[in-house]
């Protein structure tokens, strides 16, 4: 959940020019895919003892705290000048502090495998949006039957035809508009923050860092200090940052580095069957039929809402280039298409 603004575009690199990784990149996405598909788990299990705000600072700062560190390491320096910093703290609300606040409080009132359905829904919001926002994304019919299918998907889960049964309706759609503000982020930082050169680990250390800050002005108005640290749920918010908000954008960017953003990007269909399976067998919440039948089918149509036509399928698999934004819930990072040509005399951003 991605993650921020686009960095320098890259040529692919050679197989035997790539250095060697110490796991293999099919173990380091298995271990993307747990992290973040426990991440809900550990949001839920953080909202029993705290606030969601206050699980919401407490995410972010561990997980600033694991890119400062990485940066440190890397003797890499944030990003420098005041009109790059504003872009940047907008990125930071819409896909940082706003979703994970928004997850976080939709878990106080619906179980954590909604939650994560919901999170799949991200690719559908993004594919209806780039057809509005985005001049290059042209409709085609799969992509199109992809978005109507995704969101019959998702009418399934919610079960409608028996009006909502069981269901928080506000809980739900916290969730759902959680995973709106991604794709819409994503939208921003390809419009305002591509081309900046700065590196991937800089650009997201510096977005991380102002979504704290957001989140450390406004926890204070609406929490009050807790009368007691509950141990529990404070190891569940420590690993949903510093794993799944922290090292795991790291992990990405790995992989998105060696095997390319298209393969890196299937983690994202296999967050829910994790979410949905950790959330039942750990946190013991019920599973109605139209939960598992539901997710597939909104994880089919997001599938679809990928496909590209034909003449561009061929490059997109070869791109090499990164992430342009922390997405998800879970950060994740989406991959980005090669931004148009500046005017002549247009100053980039």
């Amino acid at each position: 959940m991605s993650t921020v603004s686009t960095p320098r575009t890259q040529s692919p690199v050679p197989a035997a020019a790539r250095p060697h990784a110490r796991l293999d990149w099919r173990l380091r996405f298995g271990a993307l895919s747990l992290t973040w598909g426990f991440s809900f788990l550990l949001i839920k299990v953080g909202t029993e003892g705290y606030a969601p705000f206050q699980v919401t600072l407490g995410r972010l700062v561990f997980g600033t705290a694991v890119l400062l560190a990485a940066m440190a390491v890397k003797r890499e320096r944030l990003p420098r000048g005041a009109r790059l910093w504003g872009r940047m703290a907008v990125a930071a609300f819409l896909l940082n502090a706003l979703p994970f606040s928004l997850f976080a409080y939709s878990e106080l009132t619906i179980p954590s495998t909604l939650a994560g359905i919901c999170n799949a829904t991200s690719p559908l919001w993004g594919m209806a949006l780039s057809l509005v926002a985005l001049s290059e994304d042209r409709p085609t019919r799969v992509r199109v039957a992809g978005l109507g299918l995704g969101f019959l998907g998702v009418l399934t889960v919610l079960g409608v035809w028996q009006g909502f049964h069981g269901l928080d309706a506000t809980g739900t759609a916290m969730a759902l508009l959680a995973s709106l503000s991604y794709p819409v982020g994503w939208i921003y930082v390809r419009r305002t923050l591509a081309g900046t050169g700065n590196s991937h680990l800089s650009m997201t250390g510096g977005q991380l860092l102002l979504a704290t800050v957001q989140l450390a002005l406004v926890t204070p108005l609406f929490t009050s200090v807790p009368e007691r640290f509950a141990l529990v749920p404070l190891l569940a918010v420590a690993a949903l940052g510093a794993l799944g908000t922290g090292l795991a954008v790291l992990i990405q960017y790995g992989l998105v580095a060696e095997v390319g953003p298209t393969t890196a990007q299937m983690v994202t269909y296999f967050i829910p069957v994790i979410a949905t399976a950790a959330g039942v067998a750990i946190l013991g919440e019920s599973l109605r039929w139209t939960t598992p039948v539901g997710a597939v089918i909104v994880l089919a149509g997001a599938a679809l809402t990928q496909v590209g036509p034909k003449s561009t399928r061929g490059r997109r698999g070869r791109d090499r280039r990164a992430p342009g934004g922390l997405g998800p819930f879970s950060d994740r990072p989406q991959t980005t298409r090669r931004p148009p040509a500046p005017s002549p005399g247009r100053r980039q951003p």
